[in-house]
């Protein structure tokens, strides 16, 4: 059983800004939105206490700091993975602490009720107090009281995927340095989905929204691998300025389990996924999350389909943008580049 009475999980609507260190960026922001009246899938927060909890518990966090005491100097690719997969395989094969299994599942339960569905399918994701874009891993349409529980223990083990231990390293932080909160959110079977900048991404204009989109969910615009649409709207205005509609060969959409990608069906590919009022809807959300916010937002979003326009738009994540500025680059950045490079090639 749990040994405190301490408070390990959190709905989305208690929580905002001020609770990123307990549990990480992502939840706190959500939370912060929600508050804010901002359309929001309905979820709640694991906080980073509990992954405390569960690798001191379950005798993980001894294991970890004994295997991690033997590493020595980590430089090359082989040693990254063969630490990564050590390490993983420490906090997968704990078995969830009966209390902490009962209060996520109590959670998810209500989730559920909530939503009016048994079993409701849901997206399990990694919220740090640092933001690391795409450095730990998500999982999308899980359906059930024990997958999440698995969900679970696979996001706090992403902490330790060679990518992340690869950049800890190469910025001399701890290999352990990061403990991840997760985000348990209702799972939105979006028509069209993507992201909005609120200052053009490349140039820095600040006067400028730039929206790319694609069909299904939004995996395909992030991971950048796949041709999407782009609009760019006036932020003042609102007036649509450009439309880029690309060739759209392929898109994510929900398995009865997990997601994939398939084809885009031919008649579909080259028909702009948002129509004038959904590009306007998302752009309007955008700029009001930058005045919200006080700084240019990166906002990403999902439309379900068969709502009202006003009501369609799901906001799956906000945070500052990064706006284009050449940095320069010492060479430990360029050992770790090539180093992260040649994994994602493989």
């Amino acid at each position: 059983m749990c040994t405190s009475s301490r408070k390990l999980l959190f709905w989305f609507e208690e929580i905002g800004e001020e609770h990123t260190d307990a549990v990480g960026k992502k939840c706190a922001n959500l939370g912060a939105m929600s508050r804010m009246g901002f359309p929001v899938p309905s979820g709640f927060a694991i906080s980073i206490e509990a992954y405390k909890r569960f690798i001191e518990e379950t005798g993980a966090v001894e294991e970890m700091h004994h295997y991690i005491s033997r590493l020595g100097e980590l430089k090359a690719l082989k040693q990254f993975e063969e630490a990564s997969e050590a390490i993983r395989d420490i906090i997968e094969a704990r078995t969830m602490p009966k209390g902490m299994e009962e209060e996520i599942t109590s959670y998810y339960g209500n989730l559920c009720n909530r939503l009016e569905t048994r079993d409701a399918p849901v997206s399990v994701r990694s919220a740090g107090t640092v933001s690391r874009p795409g450095m730990f891993e998500t999982y999308l349409n899980v359906n059930g009281g024990q997958e999440l529980l698995d969900k679970v223990k696979r996001v706090w083990a992403s902490a330790f995927t060679p990518r992340a231990i690869a950049f800890r390293v190469s910025k001399q932080i701890p290999v352990d340095g990061d403990m991840l909160g997760v985000a348990v959110c209702e799972m939105i079977d979006a028509r069209s989905a993507g992201v909005g900048f609120t200052a053009d991404p490349v140039s820095g204009n600040t006067s400028k929204i730039v929206i790319e989109a694609n069909w299904g969910l939004g995996e395909s615009v992030v991971s950048g691998t796949e041709n999407v649409d782009k609009y760019v709207v006036d932020k003042r205005t609102l007036e649509i300025k450009e439309r880029l509609v690309g060739n759209k060969a392929r898109r994510v959409i929900n398995k009865k389990k997990g997601v994939d990608y398939e084809d885009v069906p031919p008649d579909m590919r080259l028909t702009p996924c948002l129509d004038d009022g959904e590009i306007q809807e998302v752009a309007t959300i955008a700029k009001t999350l930058e005045e919200r916010f006080g700084c240019p937002q990166d906002v990403e979003w999902a439309i379900k389909p068969d709502l009202p326009l006003h009501q369609s738009v799901f906001l799956l994540q906000s945070r500052p943008a990064k706006i284009a500025v050449k940095k320069s680059e010492t060479v430990s950045d360029r050992v770790i580049d090539l180093i992260l490079e040649r994994f994602y090639e493989r």
